[in-house]
């Protein structure tokens, strides 16, 4: 039986347990604190703060902000549609390869992705130093607007591929064949057929790469390019400014909410979906002929452009000895530092969201769906929103909480559960409502039959969503560096202060390290997308 159909044979009259319910509840509240108090620190902000934030500053601020969204994902939409549709549709060699290239760049971090493009093609970088013997002397500045895009796109254009790949083995191939049969060629039912059908799923990526640019720090800090979320931060540390940091973190949320709404009305509109459940078969392969070494070159360029440059560069630093202090190592209990609390927050939250995954799937009513929707809503909060609002708060409620390895959990736990949750949801419609049924009439209690059997059968998605958790958490760097206690350093900000001084070699190898942590977990998200793929090879 299908999700659906079990779905609608689920019984909706019974009261969830309270238990649950309360749980949820107190989750949810957790959820909304950080906008409920941005927006009263806004409000109640007196005119020396409204002065440090002129209209016309943030209308720039936005409009900054906005362009470089808008680049990046233009860039990733790019590159990551062709490249999900030559490795899903096409017989290109080496898709699975290709596949997992393709996903690897997440493991990246965006300031070290910008780090790493600054050292490679800067004047004066790796490739210059490569192209010297040919007589380049110098090539152009990579900083600013395009040398940000250009990183951001390295760090998104993942979503992209995944998402779209993904799309691309559930589209009714009986639609794609019968344009062909009308005269339609390879690019007329790519544009008229493939392409609609992705909508839901560009829609979804969009809005993920969209928010990434609006809550990345270190990437634009990096290139010299101001944005609302750098400007919160200076306004923070450097200004003492809290008032007018809110007021710019409300702004950076109110246009996060904006792009959510705006990618909710996109994912409902103009999609093509299956005519029957029993069109899963697999499309035709298209084959490239004489097109598949401009296939290659393409995928070739990308994954050496987005992967292997970055890592070469980093590798490259990590050989170099420091003059001062020699050749540098990994810091290695900052990555243990790193690898606990990344643990320790996925562990948090992939508990935490499911008793409002459990009642939104086995108990649905208008307040179940509330709470689940709220939830979810810290997906639309930009980090360093998150800090700032409980920077706020720990400040008031005094030592024990200010500058707590506590707080910095909450903050983790409260910015990324909503992957937990959506990865936890999407198991969940997959089961049957019957086996809990059948468990129940056998003498379990509810709270028991989801335990003992929903649970264990969601396993596969609870684990994915604390992978997400733990691989955005060890990746973090603004909310670490406003809410992490004093003398605790994770990698994410051992490489940071590094690169404040122009210690690159000094800081390469610990780089290295936190890519080596997060690449097992990237591959556990794309191991199926390429099991799918070399199947069908």
């Amino acid at each position: 039986m299908s999700s659906g159909a079990a779905a609608a044979v689920a019984p909706r009259g019974r009261r969830p347990p309270w238990l649950l319910l309360v749980a949820a509840t107190l989750v949810a509240l957790a959820a909304v604190l950080p906008l409920a108090y941005l927006a009263l620190r806004a409000l109640s902000a007196d005119a020396e703060a409204r002065a440090l934030t002129p209209a016309a500053t943030v209308l720039e601020l936005v409009a900054d902000t906005a362009l470089l969204a808008g680049g990046v994902l233009v860039a990733a939409l790019l590159v990551g549609v062709p490249y999900a549709w030559l490795v899903v549709r096409t017989d290109l060699p080496g898709r699975r390869l290709w596949g997992l290239a393709a996903s690897l760049p997440l493991v990246v971090p965006s300031f070290v992705a910008a780090l790493a493009l600054l050292g490679a093609l800067a004047p004066r970088g790796l490739v210059q130093r490569a192209l010297g013997p040919l007589g380049v002397e110098r090539l152009p500045d990579l900083d600013g607007y395009w040398g940000a895009t250009l990183a951001l796109t390295l760090s998104t254009y993942p979503y992209v591929f995944l998402l779209a790949a993904s799309a691309l083995r559930s589209v009714d191939p009986s639609a794609e064949e019968a344009a062909r049969g009308l005269g339609s060629g390879t690019v007329g039912v790519f544009a008229r057929v493939t392409l609609p059908s992705l909508r839901p799923a560009l829609a979804a990526a969009s809005l993920l790469v969209t928010l990434y640019v609006l809550s990345d720090f270190g990437a634009v800090s990096l290139m010299g390019y101001e944005t609302l979320t750098t400007a919160v931060y200076v306004r923070y540390e450097s200004l003492l400014a809290l008032d007018s940091a809110a007021i710019l973190a409300l702004v950076l949320v109110a246009l996060a909410v904006v792009l959510v709404l705006v990618a909710s009305r996109l994912r409902l509109r103009g999609a093509i979906y299956r005519a029957t459940p029993g069109a899963g078969r697999q499309a035709r392969l298209v084959r490239l002929g004489h097109w598949r070494w401009p296939a290659l070159g393409f995928c070739a360029l990308v994954t050496g452009l987005f992967l292997v440059l970055p890592l070469a560069v980093l590798v490259s630093w990590s050989l170099e000895a420091d003059p001062i202090v020699g050749r540098a190592g990994v810091a290695w209990a900052a990555a243990a530092r790193s690898t606990a609390v990344a643990g320790l927050a996925a562990l948090v939250a992939a508990l935490i969201v499911l008793p409002a995954a459990v009642l939104a799937w086995r108990y649905p009513s208008p307040l179940t769906r509330l709470l689940e929707r709220v939830t979810l809503f810290p997906s639309a909060l930009p980090g360093i929103a998150v800090a700032l609002a409980l920077v706020f708060f720990g400040s008031r409620a005094g030592s024990i909480v200010y500058q707590s390895l506590g707080l910095l959990l909450a903050a983790y736990v409260l910015r990324f559960m909503p992957y937990a949750l959506a990865s936890t949801r999407a198991s969940l419609d997959a089961i049957n409502p019957h086996l809990e049924e059948a468990a129940r009439s056998l003498g379990r209690r509810p709270t028991g039959a989801v335990v003992s059997v929903v649970l264990p059968l969601a396993r596969s998605g609870i684990l994915a969503g604390a992978a997400l958790v733990f691989l955005s958490t060890i990746k973090e760097l603004p909310v670490t560096l406003l809410l992490r206690p004093i003398g605790f350093e994770t990698l994410a900000t051992e490489i940071w202060k590094g690169t404040a001084v122009g210690a690159y070699s000094e800081v390469a190898p610990s780089a290295l390290a936190l890519i080596a942590i997060a690449a097992p977990f990237v591959y556990l998200l794309s191991w199926r997308n390429a099991w799918e793929l070399g199947a069908a090879d």
